[in-house]
């Protein structure tokens, strides 16, 4: 290949990689949401309230008294306060939209330095951004997508090179996770369990195959005889036994060496830097103590897992499969790539991609772990199809074609044509939607009544607006302050107040809603028009509440009695 073609590739792959990015940060603000999700409200109000008053480990906002509260979350709360005073609701739309765009551009990057192309990185790119826009929102999550990614790609340049960077890297990440999000932090070493499981299998095929443990039980007898001088008739049998496994290792040795050369379907590989990664996940272990928060990184997982909350909270379900299509096609094409193609996977992809989806099937909210490091697992398996079927120069066509005038054009009209598609209907929406969350109901509140000595009744969904407007709640979307496992005052889950079953029962009708009212001495209800609670006091009220405000949504009512 002489200078001038040299050139021409490179100036060619510049102007892909030019238009690649630009198609990453289109599609990524295309498919970023306007509308803010209910935990933003509660985020903003928490980080105003660290910065005033500092942690304290005490919720001030719902009206109940003495629930502890941990602030999983804290360092990000106080961040999104900053960006909403300096900037308001619309700098908090600008950052969830950069966050996409560096998720984006993350996976682009990641991708091809791992699997070394140009094209199928941006596609699954594109597919992965596209598989992840739900979970595209102004919470910490967000934040805990791109250092999961890049944990990845410092786990893997680590084990290719041993630098001190990307093990330093790799201590420093949890650290900004267990402040940014600790509810995610034990995630982070399930990341590291596919590589170590892959150099545990590694040496336990060496040590079988190979006959190590046998030679050296076989030695240490040998040994033990001849210094005994004792048995020579033993001794004799043991080093012809000896003699005997040595002079197959060779044989077996090179038919290892094959089959990791040309191996079936799995690639095995026994990575001597694992021992080090084992180390540096050690270390790992103590960074959850590096926070405000005390043992929170530790203990907020086992709480949430011993409690109702995960059993009735949509994101925490089980994952059913068929009611989710793109989730199924993406099971598929991983089945039918491995299955009927000649392809080969890495056994720590294979651990890391049947680990996940068997997270995701138990919590539908994994989900999105799965999208985010199956992307780059795929991406392998469809260059080793190409390896495999055809040449591995025929990437480089590939990237080539992609690269050409009519190829970029292509990319940038499929871009555009996607961009346009999830953008259009939600042109029009508002930061805050009124039909989801009681806006007007929160101004006439302030505007007449005595709110924050009252008692209201609300519900999970919008219970963080009511918060950041100042108002008191019953509940709000920070489903673990009110789960007794975390509010206890004295540690043990059956001293605490489990606000979340009562609100639970009461709003499915599964507990009279009078009890509860009475229970907790509420003063008021704002609730849904359309809600069960609702339509049953208005075909029962006997006097008991009095009707207040009302709009298209939502309706207010005073108790006026318990009976």
């Amino acid at each position: 290949m002489n200078e001038k073609t040299k050139d021409n590739e490179k100036i060619s792959n510049i102007k892909f990689q030019i238009i690649a990015i630009i198609g990453i940060i289109i599609f990524s603000i295309a498919i970023s949401p306007v509308s803010l999700q209910n935990d933003t409200f509660y985020t903003i109000k928490i980080g105003e309230y660290i910065l005033q008053n500092g942690i304290d480990m005490k919720d001030p906002f719902s009206w109940h008294e003495n629930l502890n509260y941990t602030y999983p979350h804290w360092a990000y709360d106080v961040f999104t306060y900053i960006i909403y005073n300096v900037f308001g609701l619309s700098g908090i739309y600008i950052v969830t939209c950069t966050l996409a765009v560096i998720l984006g551009l993350l996976i682009y990057y990641i991708n091809k330095k791992l699997v070394k192309n140009n094209i199928i990185s941006f596609l699954v790119t594109i597919a992965g951004m596209y598989l992840l826009k739900d979970y595209i929102t102004a919470r910490a999550q967000l934040v805990t997508f791109i250092l999961f990614i890049i944990t990845i790609y410092f786990i893997e340049k680590f084990l290719e090179t041993k630098k001190l960077q990307y093990a330093i890297g790799l201590i420093i990440i949890p650290i900004i996770i267990a402040n940014i999000h600790s509810a995610v932090w034990p995630f982070y070493f399930v990341l590291y369990l596919p590589y170590i499981g892959e150099y545990i299998i590694a040496i336990i095929a060496d040590v079988i195959l190979n006959g190590t443990l046998k030679r050296k039980i076989l030695k240490a007898e040998i040994h033990i005889l001849e210094r005994n001088n004792k048995n020579r008739k033993r001794l004799e049998k043991l080093k012809v036994k000896l003699d005997t496994i040595e002079g197959n290792i060779h044989i077996v040795q090179k038919n290892r060496n094959e089959t990791k050369n040309n191996p079936y379907k799995i690639i095995i590989n026994r990575n001597s830097n694992v021992k080090w990664l084992i180390l540096i996940m050690i270390i790992c272990a103590f960074t959850g103590l590096l926070t405000p928060i005390g043992d929170t990184p530790y203990t907020y997982l086992i709480k949430t897992m011993q409690g109702n909350t995960t059993k009735n909270i949509n994101e925490h379900l089980p994952l059913t499969i068929i009611n989710n299509i793109p989730i199924l096609t993406t099971i598929t094409l991983f089945i039918a790539i491995i299955t009927f193609t000649k392809a080969k996977i890495r056994l720590t992809d294979l651990f890391m991609i049947s680990g996940l989806a068997f997270l995701m099937l138990y919590s539908r909210r994994q989900s999105s772990m799965f999208i985010l490091i199956g992307v780059i697992i795929f991406n392998r398996l469809l260059t080793s199809v190409f390896k495999e079927h055809y040449k591995e120069d025929k990437i480089k066509i590939l990237d080539k074609i992609a690269s050409d005038t009519i190829g970029m054009m292509l990319i940038i009209l499929m871009v555009i044509g996607l961009s346009a598609y999830f953008y259009k209907p939600k042109k029009d929406d508002e930061y805050i939607n009124k039909d989801d969350y009681p806006v007007q109901a929160c101004d006439w509140i302030i505007r007449n009544l005595d709110y924050k000595n009252l008692k209201f009744y609300n519900e999970y969904n919008y219970g963080s607006y009511m918060l950041l407007r100042g108002i008191p709640v019953f509940i709000d979307s920070r489903a673990d302050l009110y789960a007794p496992e975390f509010n206890t005052l004295t540690g043990k889950a059956s001293d605490g107040q489990d606000i979340f079953s009562d609100f639970i029962n009461m709003s499915s009708i599964g507990t009279y809603y009078g009890d509860i009212f009475k229970k907790y001495q509420m003063t008021h209800i704002i609730t849904y028009k359309n809600s069960k609670i609702n339509m049953l006091i208005g075909k029962t009220n006997k006097g008991n509440y009095q009707e207040l405000y009302s709009d298209d949504k939502f309706i207010i009512y005073k108790i006026v009695s318990y009976e």
